[in-house]
Protein backbone atom coordinates (compact mmCIF):
# COMPACT_ATOMS: atom_id res chain seq x y z
CA UNK A 1 0.00 0.00 0.00
CA UNK A 2 1.30 3.30 -1.00
CA UNK A 3 -1.44 5.53 0.49
CA UNK A 4 -3.97 5.37 2.98
CA UNK A 5 -6.34 8.33 3.05
CA UNK A 6 -9.08 8.56 5.52
CA UNK A 7 -11.64 10.80 6.49
CA UNK A 8 -14.45 11.43 9.22
CA UNK A 9 -13.43 7.94 10.94
CA UNK A 10 -13.95 8.02 14.69
CA UNK A 11 -12.15 10.82 16.36
CA UNK A 12 -9.78 11.48 12.83
CA UNK A 13 -11.22 14.05 10.55
CA UNK A 14 -8.74 14.03 7.73
CA UNK A 15 -5.45 12.34 8.05
CA UNK A 16 -3.05 11.08 4.37
CA UNK A 17 -0.23 8.41 5.29
CA UNK A 18 2.28 7.69 2.77
CA UNK A 19 3.20 4.40 3.60
CA UNK A 20 6.98 2.39 2.26
CA UNK A 21 7.83 -0.81 1.53
CA UNK A 22 9.37 -2.69 4.89
CA UNK A 23 8.00 -2.38 8.29
CA UNK A 24 6.08 0.59 8.80
CA UNK A 25 5.48 1.17 12.47
CA UNK A 26 2.79 3.07 14.63
CA UNK A 27 3.08 3.95 18.24
CA UNK A 28 1.56 6.46 20.70
CA UNK A 29 -0.05 6.59 24.06
CA UNK A 30 -2.71 4.14 24.48
CA UNK A 31 -6.19 5.40 23.33
CA UNK A 32 -4.28 8.01 20.96
CA UNK A 33 -6.41 6.20 18.03
CA UNK A 34 -3.68 3.85 16.68
CA UNK A 35 -5.71 1.09 16.12
CA UNK A 36 -8.29 3.87 14.17
CA UNK A 37 -5.86 3.42 11.59
CA UNK A 38 -6.27 -0.18 11.27
CA UNK A 39 -9.83 -0.12 11.42
CA UNK A 40 -9.86 2.08 8.48
CA UNK A 41 -7.70 -0.83 6.54
CA UNK A 42 -9.90 -3.18 7.87
CA UNK A 43 -13.14 -1.67 6.48
CA UNK A 44 -11.01 -1.99 3.15
CA UNK A 45 -11.15 -5.67 3.06
CA UNK A 46 -15.29 -5.32 3.18
CA UNK A 47 -15.79 -5.82 7.09
CA UNK A 48 -19.10 -4.12 8.56
CA UNK A 49 -19.64 -0.67 7.97
CA UNK A 50 -21.11 0.36 11.31
CA UNK A 51 -22.38 3.42 11.27
CA UNK A 52 -20.85 4.19 15.23
CA UNK A 53 -17.60 4.71 12.72
CA UNK A 54 -18.68 8.24 11.25
CA UNK A 55 -17.29 10.75 12.86
CA UNK A 56 -19.83 13.08 15.29
CA UNK A 57 -21.34 15.67 12.98
CA UNK A 58 -20.43 14.13 9.95
CA UNK A 59 -22.34 12.71 6.89
CA UNK A 60 -20.12 9.73 6.68
CA UNK A 61 -17.03 8.49 6.32
CA UNK A 62 -13.95 7.65 3.85
CA UNK A 63 -11.25 5.15 3.94
CA UNK A 64 -8.98 5.34 0.16
CA UNK A 65 -6.20 2.82 0.03
CA UNK A 66 -3.74 3.07 -2.85
CA UNK A 67 -1.52 0.02 -4.30
CA UNK A 68 0.62 0.10 -7.39
CA UNK A 69 -2.40 -1.05 -9.72
CA UNK A 70 -5.35 -0.72 -7.61
CA UNK A 71 -7.03 2.02 -5.35
CA UNK A 72 -10.00 0.48 -2.93
CA UNK A 73 -12.05 2.94 -1.16
CA UNK A 74 -15.40 2.66 1.02
CA UNK A 75 -17.44 4.99 2.27
CA UNK A 76 -19.71 4.19 5.08
CA UNK A 77 -22.86 6.66 6.04
CA UNK A 78 -24.11 8.01 9.10
CA UNK A 79 -27.29 5.88 8.22
CA UNK A 80 -25.33 2.67 8.23
CA UNK A 81 -25.27 2.42 4.17
CA UNK A 82 -22.07 2.09 2.67
CA UNK A 83 -20.76 1.59 -0.99
CA UNK A 84 -17.66 0.10 -2.05
CA UNK A 85 -15.07 1.05 -5.07
CA UNK A 86 -11.97 -0.28 -6.67
CA UNK A 87 -10.83 1.84 -8.71
CA UNK A 88 -13.15 4.15 -9.07
CA UNK A 89 -16.15 1.57 -9.67
CA UNK A 90 -18.74 0.73 -7.54
CA UNK A 91 -18.74 -3.14 -6.38
CA UNK A 92 -20.15 -5.03 -3.95
CA UNK A 93 -18.94 -5.40 -0.43
CA UNK A 94 -18.21 -9.14 -1.54
CA UNK A 95 -16.40 -8.05 -5.12
CA UNK A 96 -14.63 -5.58 -2.30
CA UNK A 97 -13.58 -8.36 -0.08
CA UNK A 98 -11.83 -10.76 -2.83
CA UNK A 99 -10.16 -8.25 -4.44
CA UNK A 100 -8.39 -7.24 -1.00
CA UNK A 101 -7.97 -10.85 0.20
CA UNK A 102 -5.03 -10.60 -2.92
CA UNK A 103 -3.83 -7.29 -1.27
CA UNK A 104 -3.81 -7.51 2.16
CA UNK A 105 -3.93 -9.42 5.41
CA UNK A 106 -5.20 -7.86 8.65
CA UNK A 107 -4.18 -9.54 12.01
CA UNK A 108 -6.31 -7.43 14.56
CA UNK A 109 -5.97 -7.32 17.80
CA UNK A 110 -6.38 -9.71 20.38
CA UNK A 111 -5.93 -12.04 16.53
CA UNK A 112 -4.46 -14.57 18.35
CA UNK A 113 -7.46 -14.99 20.70
CA UNK A 114 -8.58 -16.91 17.42
CA UNK A 115 -5.78 -19.94 18.13
CA UNK A 116 -8.44 -20.48 21.26
CA UNK A 117 -10.84 -22.30 19.01
CA UNK A 118 -9.55 -25.29 16.81
CA UNK A 119 -11.94 -24.75 14.07
CA UNK A 120 -9.60 -21.94 12.95
CA UNK A 121 -6.47 -24.06 12.87
CA UNK A 122 -7.51 -25.55 9.67
CA UNK A 123 -7.47 -22.03 8.48
CA UNK A 124 -4.07 -21.55 9.34
CA UNK A 125 -3.16 -24.52 7.37
CA UNK A 126 -5.54 -24.06 4.41
CA UNK A 127 -3.81 -20.65 4.06
CA UNK A 128 -0.05 -22.29 3.42
CA UNK A 129 -2.12 -24.91 0.88
CA UNK A 130 0.70 -24.58 -2.28
CA UNK A 131 -1.48 -24.40 -6.20
CA UNK A 132 -2.00 -27.82 -6.19
CA UNK A 133 -3.37 -27.77 -2.44
CA UNK A 134 -5.45 -25.02 -3.42
CA UNK A 135 -7.32 -26.50 -6.24
CA UNK A 136 -7.58 -29.55 -4.23
CA UNK A 137 -9.61 -28.40 -1.88
CA UNK A 138 -11.76 -26.22 -4.54
CA UNK A 139 -12.42 -29.21 -6.27
CA UNK A 140 -13.49 -31.31 -2.88
CA UNK A 141 -15.76 -28.42 -2.45
CA UNK A 142 -17.47 -28.29 -5.56
CA UNK A 143 -18.25 -31.70 -5.19
CA UNK A 144 -19.29 -31.56 -1.48
CA UNK A 145 -21.58 -28.89 -2.24
CA UNK A 146 -23.37 -31.01 -4.87
CA UNK A 147 -23.54 -33.26 -2.67
CA UNK A 148 -25.03 -31.63 0.09
CA UNK A 149 -27.10 -29.71 -2.16
CA UNK A 150 -28.82 -33.41 -3.72
CA UNK A 151 -29.33 -34.93 -0.73
CA UNK A 152 -30.86 -31.71 1.25
CA UNK A 153 -33.38 -32.11 -2.77
CA UNK A 154 -33.44 -35.91 -1.96
CA UNK A 155 -34.74 -35.85 1.64
CA UNK A 156 -37.50 -32.86 1.18
CA UNK A 157 -38.64 -34.80 -1.60
CA UNK A 158 -38.91 -37.93 1.13
CA UNK A 159 -40.49 -35.76 3.83
CA UNK A 160 -42.83 -33.99 1.45
CA UNK A 161 -43.79 -37.36 -0.17
CA UNK A 162 -46.61 -38.58 1.90
CA UNK A 163 -48.29 -35.55 1.03
CA UNK A 164 -47.72 -35.49 -2.50
CA UNK A 165 -49.30 -38.64 -2.27
CA UNK A 166 -52.21 -37.33 -0.77
CA UNK A 167 -51.96 -34.04 -2.99
CA UNK A 168 -52.14 -36.44 -5.96
CA UNK A 169 -55.74 -38.18 -4.60
CA UNK A 170 -57.22 -35.08 -4.39
CA UNK A 171 -56.15 -33.62 -7.68
CA UNK A 172 -57.14 -36.89 -9.62
CA UNK A 173 -60.46 -36.76 -8.03
CA UNK A 174 -61.32 -33.10 -9.08
CA UNK A 175 -59.96 -33.76 -12.23
CA UNK A 176 -61.96 -37.20 -12.72
CA UNK A 177 -64.85 -34.85 -11.87
CA UNK A 178 -64.32 -32.08 -14.11
CA UNK A 179 -63.51 -35.07 -17.01
CA UNK A 180 -66.19 -36.89 -16.45
CA UNK A 181 -68.52 -33.93 -16.77
CA UNK A 182 -67.19 -33.53 -20.73
CA UNK A 183 -67.73 -29.43 -20.42
CA UNK A 184 -67.25 -27.18 -23.31
CA UNK A 185 -66.71 -23.66 -22.96
CA UNK A 186 -70.25 -22.37 -24.77
CA UNK A 187 -72.79 -24.83 -23.86
CA UNK A 188 -74.14 -22.79 -20.50
CA UNK A 189 -76.36 -20.89 -22.89
CA UNK A 190 -78.24 -23.42 -25.19
CA UNK A 191 -79.35 -25.44 -22.00
CA UNK A 192 -80.37 -22.38 -20.40
CA UNK A 193 -82.36 -21.43 -24.10
CA UNK A 194 -83.51 -25.48 -24.06
CA UNK A 195 -84.67 -25.43 -20.35
CA UNK A 196 -86.93 -22.83 -20.97
CA UNK A 197 -88.41 -24.40 -23.90
CA UNK A 198 -88.91 -27.29 -22.05
CA UNK A 199 -90.78 -25.39 -19.44
CA UNK A 200 -93.02 -23.60 -21.80
CA UNK A 201 -93.55 -26.87 -23.51
CA UNK A 202 -97.67 -27.31 -22.98
CA UNK A 203 -98.08 -23.57 -24.37
CA UNK A 204 -95.78 -24.33 -26.91
CA UNK A 205 -97.65 -27.60 -27.71
CA UNK A 206 -101.15 -25.94 -28.17
CA UNK A 207 -99.77 -22.51 -30.14
CA UNK A 208 -98.16 -25.37 -32.41
CA UNK A 209 -101.39 -27.50 -32.76
CA UNK A 210 -102.99 -24.32 -34.01
CA UNK A 211 -100.37 -23.68 -36.17
CA UNK A 212 -100.57 -27.19 -38.20
CA UNK A 213 -104.16 -27.34 -38.29
CA UNK A 214 -104.18 -23.60 -40.16
CA UNK A 215 -101.89 -24.67 -42.17
CA UNK A 216 -102.60 -27.78 -43.32
CA UNK A 217 -104.34 -30.10 -41.35
CA UNK A 218 -107.76 -28.14 -40.28
CA UNK A 219 -110.70 -29.31 -43.03
CA UNK A 220 -110.59 -25.69 -44.29
CA UNK A 221 -106.59 -24.79 -44.14
CA UNK A 222 -104.25 -22.33 -45.56
CA UNK A 223 -102.09 -24.87 -47.87
CA UNK A 224 -106.01 -26.15 -49.43
CA UNK A 225 -106.75 -22.42 -49.85
CA UNK A 226 -104.17 -21.53 -51.29
CA UNK A 227 -104.18 -24.66 -54.34
CA UNK A 228 -107.34 -23.82 -54.68
CA UNK A 229 -106.56 -20.73 -55.94
CA UNK A 230 -103.75 -21.79 -57.42
CA UNK A 231 -105.44 -24.14 -60.26
CA UNK A 232 -107.60 -21.47 -61.03
CA UNK A 233 -104.94 -18.99 -61.88
CA UNK A 234 -103.80 -21.80 -64.17
CA UNK A 235 -107.09 -21.55 -65.47
CA UNK A 236 -106.89 -17.92 -66.70
CA UNK A 237 -103.41 -18.90 -67.48
CA UNK A 238 -104.40 -19.80 -70.75
CA UNK A 239 -106.43 -16.81 -71.72
CA UNK A 240 -104.00 -14.24 -69.78
CA UNK A 241 -100.28 -14.36 -69.63
CA UNK A 242 -99.97 -12.50 -66.48
CA UNK A 243 -102.23 -15.05 -64.53
CA UNK A 244 -99.79 -17.80 -65.54
CA UNK A 245 -97.07 -15.57 -63.43
CA UNK A 246 -99.44 -15.40 -60.78
CA UNK A 247 -99.69 -18.84 -60.60
CA UNK A 248 -96.57 -19.95 -60.93
CA UNK A 249 -95.46 -17.89 -57.81
CA UNK A 250 -98.51 -18.47 -56.15
CA UNK A 251 -97.18 -22.85 -56.61
CA UNK A 252 -93.96 -21.58 -55.26
CA UNK A 253 -95.88 -19.75 -51.92
CA UNK A 254 -97.84 -23.23 -51.50
CA UNK A 255 -94.22 -25.20 -51.61
CA UNK A 256 -93.27 -22.92 -48.76
CA UNK A 257 -95.85 -22.99 -46.49
CA UNK A 258 -96.39 -26.69 -46.49
CA UNK A 259 -92.09 -26.98 -46.10
CA UNK A 260 -93.31 -24.15 -42.86
CA UNK A 261 -96.16 -26.70 -42.14
CA UNK A 262 -93.67 -30.03 -42.33
CA UNK A 263 -91.40 -28.05 -39.70
CA UNK A 264 -94.18 -26.77 -37.46
CA UNK A 265 -95.47 -30.70 -37.07
CA UNK A 266 -91.84 -31.83 -36.29
CA UNK A 267 -91.88 -29.09 -33.52
CA UNK A 268 -95.07 -30.22 -32.21
CA UNK A 269 -94.31 -33.95 -32.08
CA UNK A 270 -91.09 -33.60 -30.44
CA UNK A 271 -92.47 -31.46 -27.81
CA UNK A 272 -95.03 -34.11 -27.40
CA UNK A 273 -92.41 -37.00 -27.33
CA UNK A 274 -90.20 -35.13 -24.21
CA UNK A 275 -92.17 -35.69 -20.76
CA UNK A 276 -88.34 -36.65 -19.29
CA UNK A 277 -86.43 -33.71 -21.45
CA UNK A 278 -86.57 -30.78 -18.34
CA UNK A 279 -85.43 -33.19 -16.02
CA UNK A 280 -81.73 -34.05 -18.13
CA UNK A 281 -81.58 -30.46 -18.57
CA UNK A 282 -82.03 -29.10 -15.46
CA UNK A 283 -79.87 -31.63 -13.92
CA UNK A 284 -76.80 -30.82 -16.19
CA UNK A 285 -77.31 -27.34 -15.39
CA UNK A 286 -77.25 -28.27 -11.57
CA UNK A 287 -74.07 -30.39 -12.94
CA UNK A 288 -72.70 -27.19 -14.28
CA UNK A 289 -73.39 -24.85 -11.29
CA UNK A 290 -71.75 -27.64 -8.92
CA UNK A 291 -68.69 -27.56 -11.32
CA UNK A 292 -68.48 -23.98 -11.29
CA UNK A 293 -69.02 -23.26 -7.52
CA UNK A 294 -66.33 -25.76 -6.60
CA UNK A 295 -63.30 -24.51 -9.30
CA UNK A 296 -64.24 -21.24 -10.79
CA UNK A 297 -66.78 -18.58 -11.70
CA UNK A 298 -67.14 -19.65 -15.56
CA UNK A 299 -67.08 -23.10 -17.29
CA UNK A 300 -63.84 -21.69 -18.82
CA UNK A 301 -62.46 -20.99 -15.65
CA UNK A 302 -63.15 -24.80 -14.67
CA UNK A 303 -61.21 -26.12 -17.86
CA UNK A 304 -58.55 -24.19 -17.17
CA UNK A 305 -58.29 -25.04 -13.67
CA UNK A 306 -58.19 -28.59 -14.97
CA UNK A 307 -55.40 -27.48 -16.66
CA UNK A 308 -53.80 -26.29 -13.84
CA UNK A 309 -54.29 -29.82 -12.04
CA UNK A 310 -52.43 -31.75 -14.76
CA UNK A 311 -49.88 -29.37 -14.62
CA UNK A 312 -49.63 -29.94 -10.96
CA UNK A 313 -50.12 -33.70 -11.23
CA UNK A 314 -47.02 -33.88 -13.67
CA UNK A 315 -45.08 -31.88 -11.22
CA UNK A 316 -45.71 -34.13 -8.18
CA UNK A 317 -44.70 -37.39 -11.46
CA UNK A 318 -41.76 -35.75 -11.94
CA UNK A 319 -40.77 -34.66 -8.12
CA UNK A 320 -41.10 -38.93 -7.78
CA UNK A 321 -39.07 -39.00 -10.84
CA UNK A 322 -36.22 -36.58 -9.56
CA UNK A 323 -36.45 -38.51 -6.32
CA UNK A 324 -35.29 -41.47 -8.11
CA UNK A 325 -32.75 -39.85 -10.11
CA UNK A 326 -31.35 -38.35 -7.02
CA UNK A 327 -30.95 -41.41 -5.08
CA UNK A 328 -29.09 -42.52 -8.37
CA UNK A 329 -27.09 -39.28 -8.44
CA UNK A 330 -25.86 -39.44 -4.95
CA UNK A 331 -23.77 -42.62 -4.86
CA UNK A 332 -21.28 -41.26 -7.66
CA UNK A 333 -20.80 -38.33 -5.83
CA UNK A 334 -20.54 -39.45 -2.45
CA UNK A 335 -17.35 -42.23 -3.80
CA UNK A 336 -15.95 -38.52 -5.62
CA UNK A 337 -16.35 -36.41 -2.45
CA UNK A 338 -14.78 -39.03 -0.18
CA UNK A 339 -11.85 -39.50 -3.02
CA UNK A 340 -10.99 -35.92 -3.25
CA UNK A 341 -11.17 -35.73 0.98
CA UNK A 342 -8.81 -38.38 0.71
CA UNK A 343 -6.94 -36.25 -1.72
CA UNK A 344 -6.73 -33.57 0.30
CA UNK A 345 -6.36 -34.79 3.89
CA UNK A 346 -2.86 -36.43 2.07
CA UNK A 347 -2.16 -32.12 1.08
CA UNK A 348 -2.66 -30.83 4.13
CA UNK A 349 -0.66 -33.65 5.99
CA UNK A 350 1.96 -32.94 3.47
CA UNK A 351 1.86 -29.17 3.86
CA UNK A 352 1.64 -29.94 7.87
CA UNK A 353 4.87 -31.31 7.58
CA UNK A 354 6.35 -29.14 5.32
CA UNK A 355 5.74 -26.15 7.61
CA UNK A 356 5.64 -27.43 10.88
CA UNK A 357 9.75 -27.40 11.48
CA UNK A 358 9.20 -23.51 9.94
CA UNK A 359 6.54 -22.89 12.62
CA UNK A 360 8.99 -24.61 15.48
CA UNK A 361 11.93 -22.11 14.28
CA UNK A 362 10.34 -18.91 14.40
CA UNK A 363 8.72 -19.58 17.85
CA UNK A 364 11.72 -21.11 19.56
CA UNK A 365 13.51 -17.65 17.92
CA UNK A 366 11.08 -15.64 20.55
CA UNK A 367 11.92 -16.72 23.54
CA UNK A 368 10.58 -20.59 23.54
CA UNK A 369 13.82 -22.05 22.21
CA UNK A 370 12.04 -25.86 24.02
CA UNK A 371 8.74 -25.54 22.23
CA UNK A 372 7.31 -27.70 19.71
CA UNK A 373 4.63 -27.70 17.52
CA UNK A 374 2.42 -29.95 15.34
CA UNK A 375 -0.98 -30.51 13.53
CA UNK A 376 -3.08 -32.77 14.95
CA UNK A 377 -5.75 -34.96 12.41
CA UNK A 378 -8.55 -36.23 13.26
CA UNK A 379 -11.49 -37.49 10.90
CA UNK A 380 -15.05 -36.56 10.88
CA UNK A 381 -18.40 -36.64 9.02
CA UNK A 382 -17.59 -34.88 5.49
CA UNK A 383 -18.25 -30.97 5.65
CA UNK A 384 -17.79 -28.32 3.60
CA UNK A 385 -13.74 -27.98 4.54
CA UNK A 386 -13.28 -31.91 4.30
CA UNK A 387 -13.57 -35.16 6.18
CA UNK A 388 -10.99 -34.28 9.04
CA UNK A 389 -10.50 -31.75 12.09
CA UNK A 390 -7.44 -30.49 12.97
CA UNK A 391 -5.67 -28.87 15.56
CA UNK A 392 -3.06 -27.32 16.53
CA UNK A 393 -0.86 -29.21 19.58
CA UNK A 394 1.56 -27.21 21.39
CA UNK A 395 4.60 -28.19 24.42
CA UNK A 396 7.14 -25.22 25.57
CA UNK A 397 8.34 -27.65 28.35
CA UNK A 398 11.13 -30.35 27.12
CA UNK A 399 9.56 -34.28 28.59
CA UNK A 400 6.27 -33.06 28.60
CA UNK A 401 3.61 -34.40 26.22
CA UNK A 402 2.47 -31.79 23.24
CA UNK A 403 -1.27 -30.38 24.12
CA UNK A 404 -4.13 -28.73 23.07
CA UNK A 405 -2.63 -25.14 22.49
CA UNK A 406 -6.20 -23.61 23.39
CA UNK A 407 -5.96 -25.08 26.64
CA UNK A 408 -1.84 -24.90 27.54
CA UNK A 409 -0.52 -21.81 26.01
CA UNK A 410 -0.17 -18.66 27.70
CA UNK A 411 -1.84 -15.43 25.99
CA UNK A 412 2.18 -14.53 25.06
CA UNK A 413 2.57 -17.89 24.01
CA UNK A 414 -0.34 -17.27 21.56
CA UNK A 415 0.76 -14.05 20.37
CA UNK A 416 4.29 -15.84 19.49
CA UNK A 417 2.41 -18.75 17.64
CA UNK A 418 0.38 -16.22 15.81
CA UNK A 419 2.87 -14.86 14.51
CA UNK A 420 4.52 -17.48 13.53
CA UNK A 421 1.34 -18.51 11.75
CA UNK A 422 1.07 -15.37 10.45
CA UNK A 423 4.96 -15.59 8.71
CA UNK A 424 4.79 -18.99 7.35
CA UNK A 425 1.43 -19.74 6.54
CA UNK A 426 -0.47 -15.95 6.31
CA UNK A 427 1.37 -14.01 4.78
CA UNK A 428 0.54 -14.24 0.99
CA UNK A 429 -0.44 -10.93 0.40
CA UNK A 430 1.91 -7.74 -0.63
CA UNK A 431 0.42 -6.01 2.89
CA UNK A 432 0.60 -7.41 6.11
CA UNK A 433 -1.06 -5.65 9.12
CA UNK A 434 -0.48 -6.62 12.93
CA UNK A 435 -2.51 -4.84 15.19
CA UNK A 436 -0.55 -4.98 18.50
CA UNK A 437 0.67 -8.32 17.95
CA UNK A 438 3.16 -8.01 20.96
CA UNK A 439 -0.07 -7.94 23.23
CA UNK A 440 1.28 -10.14 26.42
CA UNK A 441 5.49 -10.71 25.55
CA UNK A 442 8.43 -8.22 26.66
CA UNK A 443 12.24 -8.19 27.73
CA UNK A 444 13.90 -10.53 25.27
CA UNK A 445 10.77 -12.21 23.50
CA UNK A 446 10.15 -8.62 22.52
CA UNK A 447 13.40 -8.60 20.62
CA UNK A 448 12.84 -11.77 19.30
CA UNK A 449 9.27 -10.60 17.81
CA UNK A 450 11.12 -7.45 16.30
CA UNK A 451 13.36 -9.42 14.50
CA UNK A 452 11.33 -11.63 13.23
CA UNK A 453 8.74 -8.99 11.85
CA UNK A 454 11.82 -7.36 10.34
CA UNK A 455 12.51 -10.71 8.45
CA UNK A 456 8.96 -10.87 7.47
CA UNK A 457 8.99 -7.11 5.80
CA UNK A 458 11.92 -8.14 3.82
CA UNK A 459 9.49 -10.18 1.44
CA UNK A 460 6.06 -7.65 2.69
CA UNK A 461 5.11 -4.49 3.51
CA UNK A 462 3.94 -4.70 7.26
CA UNK A 463 2.24 -2.43 9.12
CA UNK A 464 2.51 -2.78 13.11
CA UNK A 465 0.63 -1.19 15.72
CA UNK A 466 3.24 -1.61 18.94
CA UNK A 467 3.57 -0.47 22.75
CA UNK A 468 7.04 -1.96 22.52
CA UNK A 469 10.27 -0.17 21.96
CA UNK A 470 11.83 -3.35 20.71
CA UNK A 471 9.64 -3.63 17.88
CA UNK A 472 9.30 0.23 17.09
CA UNK A 473 13.58 0.45 16.84
CA UNK A 474 13.51 -2.10 13.68
CA UNK A 475 10.95 -0.37 11.77
CA UNK A 476 11.61 1.34 8.26
CA UNK A 477 8.91 3.83 9.14
CA UNK A 478 7.64 4.88 12.16
CA UNK A 479 5.00 6.92 12.86
CA UNK A 480 3.86 8.27 16.19
CA UNK A 481 -0.04 8.67 16.54
CA UNK A 482 -1.10 11.78 18.51
CA UNK A 483 -4.48 13.32 19.96
CA UNK A 484 -4.90 16.77 19.72
CA UNK A 485 -7.71 18.76 20.81
CA UNK A 486 -8.48 21.51 18.23
CA UNK A 487 -11.19 24.12 18.75
CA UNK A 488 -12.67 21.91 21.35
CA UNK A 489 -12.67 18.84 18.89
CA UNK A 490 -10.32 15.56 19.41
CA UNK A 491 -8.38 14.85 16.35
CA UNK A 492 -5.57 12.83 15.14
CA UNK A 493 -2.40 13.35 14.00
CA UNK A 494 -0.01 11.11 12.91
CA UNK A 495 3.83 12.27 12.41
CA UNK A 496 6.79 10.43 10.92
CA UNK A 497 9.41 10.23 12.98
CA UNK A 498 13.62 10.49 11.84
CA UNK A 499 16.52 11.55 14.25
CA UNK A 500 16.07 12.76 17.88
CA UNK A 501 12.41 13.09 17.50
CA UNK A 502 12.38 8.99 16.82
CA UNK A 503 14.88 8.30 19.99
CA UNK A 504 12.89 10.45 22.35
CA UNK A 505 9.57 8.65 21.07
CA UNK A 506 11.58 5.03 21.77
CA UNK A 507 12.78 6.77 25.24
CA UNK A 508 8.99 7.44 26.05
CA UNK A 509 8.36 3.89 25.40
CA UNK A 510 10.66 2.16 27.60
CA UNK A 511 10.20 4.35 30.36
CA UNK A 512 7.39 6.64 30.08
CA UNK A 513 10.18 9.69 30.00
CA UNK A 514 12.98 11.32 28.36
CA UNK A 515 15.36 10.83 30.74
CA UNK A 516 19.34 10.26 29.94
CA UNK A 517 19.04 6.53 30.84
CA UNK A 518 16.05 6.04 28.52
CA UNK A 519 17.42 8.33 25.69
CA UNK A 520 20.59 6.19 25.66
CA UNK A 521 18.68 2.77 26.05
CA UNK A 522 16.50 3.83 23.04
CA UNK A 523 20.18 4.88 21.07
CA UNK A 524 21.44 0.95 21.47
CA UNK A 525 18.46 -0.20 20.27
CA UNK A 526 18.70 1.69 17.13
CA UNK A 527 22.43 0.93 16.76
CA UNK A 528 21.59 -2.48 17.23
CA UNK A 529 19.82 -3.28 14.33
Amino acid sequence: MQRLEIQNLAIIDSLELELGTGLNVFTGETGAGKSIIVDAIWLLTGARGDAELVRHGQDSLLVTGFWENTTLSRRVQANGRSTARVNAEVVTNRELSSIAADLVTVHWQHAAQALLEPQFHREFLDAGLDGTGKDSLEKYRVVYRAFSEASARLEALREGERERARRADLLIYQLREIDDAKLEANQEQPLRTERERLLNAERIAQDMGIAVDSLEDAEVNAVSLLADAARALSNVARFDSDAAQLGTDLREAVSSIQAIASEARDILERTNLEPGALDGVESRLALLEKLKAKYGATLLEVLEYANELRAELGDLDRAASDASDLEQQLEPLRNQMESLASKLSKVRRDTAKRVTPQLEGIVQSLGMPKARLEFGFERCPPNINGAETLEIKFGANPGEPLGSLAKIASGGELSRVMLALSSVLGSGTPSVIFDEVDAGIGGAAAISVGEQLERLSIGHQVLVVTHLAQIAARATQHFKVSKLEVKGRTKVVVEKLNGENRVFELARMLSGSDSRAAVEHARELLNAR
